[in-house]
Formats: C-alpha cells, structure tokens, sequence
C-alpha cells in the first residue's frame, strides 16, 4: 500500500466516524421540529413541544460561568446505561399528587431555547433534571416556605442546614449585594445574615441563575415516539 493511500483511507475512516457521530446528530438537533401527539398511543392529539419558563438564556450563562455543570448533571440516563430512573425523583415523581407517576429519561426536547446543553460532567451533587420539582414537594411537607426561597439560602450557604453539613457546594456569596434598609425590606432579602439597618438581596445575576434553576421540571409526558422507558407495574412500585 502507497503512502498516499494509506493517508486517504486513514481520513477517510476518521472523517466518517466524524460525520456519523458528529456532524449528522448536530445537524439533526439543532432545529428540533415538533413530534405529532398520537390520541392512540399518547392519548392526546396536537404536537409534543414543550417550553419552559424564566430567563433561560441568562440563567444558563450564569450557570456555566460558575461552573456548577463540574458537579450537576441534568441528565436522567437511559435504563440501560445507569439506574436515574428509580433513583429518588430524579427523573419525576413517582407519587405525584395529581399526576401520577412522570418520571421519564431526558430527550434532546429537554434543552430547548439554551445555546448548549449543559448536561454536566460529574455527579458530586445531585442530577438537577427535576430539581424543581424535588423542592415543590419539599415546601409542601413543610408547609412553608418557597422553592425561590431555598435555592437564594442555598446559593448563599450550602452548608446553612444541619442535614447539609457535609455538602460540597461552594458559597455564591459574591452573587449577593448587602443593602441598606430605606422603607421596606426587600422581598427577596435573605432571612438571614442582615443587621439591624441591612439586608443581603440576590443581585441581577443570581435571579436570573435561580429563575433558570426553577424551569428544572423535565417530566411532562412525553411522546411514545420519546418515552423508551415507559412505565410499568413493577416500575412503579420502586
């Protein structure tokens, strides 16, 4: 074999590995077109597209600018490749009061209206897939309280909390600004850390990081055409 052959058939074999895993998904992906809803299979007629609420752009940028895609995920894996599935509310709730059980894996629907999906790289925390959804329930059993709330004392002190002691979340106290009290206090003041005349209120850029935090409910039904994993008898009992 001539050296000139070698070198064609060695691109050649790179260059179509490229194409296949590379260039035809991204060109698939990048203008994702509805799904049609079938009223047999998904028991309902229109289309599957779903949006999501908040300020998804400047929330997304403000995520990746911090870095919390090194330790998060927003990913519900396949059954084959990993047990996301079952494991708690990670990919829906299993009991949820007024739908059921929505737990499903991620599709590429997930991520609409973000530049990039930020499906993370390691699992030092939680999967935040469903994150908002966890926090939902939370509030709930505890009767009081909003998930807005949670994430701004979370964001300001991971480790504010007994149960959360051993968490490995950095502070994000740079994303929040003390102000002096003139009239009344800030809605969205911190119920902690003021003084007498101060108050810590979350600036521009961690409203829109917890706004983008909030549209972290990935478990509407999803398409058959979608939903590889739907769920049976002896899912649901898990």
């Amino acid at each position: 074999m001539s050296l000139r052959n070698f070198i064609l058939g060695l691109s050649a074999s790179f260059g179509l590995a490229w194409l296949l895993v590379v260039i035809v998904p991204f060109i698939k992906m990048r203008q994702l077109a509805p799904i049609p809803l079938s009223k047999e299979l998904d028991g309902v007629s229109g289309v599957f597209y779903p949006k999501r609420g908040g300020r998804i752009i400047n929330g997304a940028a403000v995520y990746g600018e911090n870095g919390c895609y090194l330790c998060h995920t927003q990913l519900v894996r396949p059954t084959y490749a990993g047990n996301d599935l079952y494991r708690a509310d990670w990919g829906g709730l299993a009991k949820d009061p007024e739908r059921g059980d929505t737990r499903r894996e991620t599709n590429a629907y997930d991520f609409e209206g973000e530049g990039f999906a930020q499906i993370g790289t390691t699992r030092m925390g939680p999967d935040l897939s469903n994150l908002t959804r966890r926090l939902e329930a939370a509030v709930a059993a505890k009767g009081s309280g909003s998930a807005e709330a949670m994430l701004y004392a979370h964001l300001y002190n991971p480790r504010r909390t007994p149960e959360l002691r051993k968490s490995a979340c950095p502070s994000y106290r740079y994303l929040f600004t003390r102000h002096e009290i003139k009239g009344q206090p800030s809605s969205d003041a911190l119920p902690f850390g003021g003084g007498a005349t101060t108050e810590l209120v979350p600036s521009a850029e961690a409203k829109a990081l917890v706004s983008y935090l909030l549209a972290m409910k990935k478990d509407q039904p999803a398409p058959a055409a979608l939903n590889f994993a739907p769920p049976d008898d002896k899912a649901a009992s898990r």
